[in-house]
């Protein structure tokens, strides 16, 4: 009888281990808010895919558009795809991204959302979690210049989705460097 008051405490505890290791399973750094224009318009520029993984970077485009979207930050776009696919390997993605800030620019798009992935998969051995590594970068489409930037990555649980792993990680990154645009 003595254990029972531990037993009531039992999920308590497990909640609390659980949430210890979901915070170790993420790293992310992100620079401080800038002021934003609200309800600017706003273009997701290409990501450049830095992994083995084909598309990735298209992935983590359609990923962020939904995001700005979501957050209701002003007109969203998506800048025209080139009719060269995104390659495996050896893709020019700053002259993708350079011909994309032109279009924008042409456009009088505000502010571009763009980034990299440098990781995107299922690790390898029994579990399989999903991984993602991403880094973002706001820009002033006028000038060109970096008006924040954040990094991060995250793994999940074995059955968790590669794609909902990218959606909590971009959210979280993005939380901070969107604070003033909505």
């Amino acid at each position: 009888m003595r254990f029972l008051p531990l037993l009531r405490r039992l999920p308590l505890l497990a909640a609390a281990g659980a949430l210890a290791l979901l915070a170790a399973c993420s790293t992310v750094e992100r620079g401080q808010a800038v002021p934003l224009e609200r309800g600017a318009s706003w273009v997701v520029l290409p990501f450049a895919n830095q992994t083995d993984t084909p598309l990735a970077g298209q992935r983590a485009e359609a990923v962020a558009q939904a995001l700005l979207i979501g957050q209701q930050v002003g007109a969203v776009r998506n800048a025209p795809r080139s009719t060269q696919q995104e390659a495996l390997f050896n893709s020019d993605d700053s002259q993708r991204q350079e011909e994309a800030l032109a279009w924008a620019r042409a456009q009088q798009v505000r502010y571009a959302l763009t980034g990299s992935v440098q990781e995107w998969r299922y690790k390898v051995g029994v579990d399989g979690e999903p991984a993602v590594g991403l880094t973002l970068q706001i820009i002033d489409v006028a000038n060109g210049n970096i008006l924040w930037s954040g990094t991060g990555g995250q793994s999940g649980w074995s059955r968790e989705a590669l794609a909902a792993v990218a959606h909590k990680l971009m959210r979280k990154l993005l939380h901070t460097g969107l604070a003033d645009a909505r």
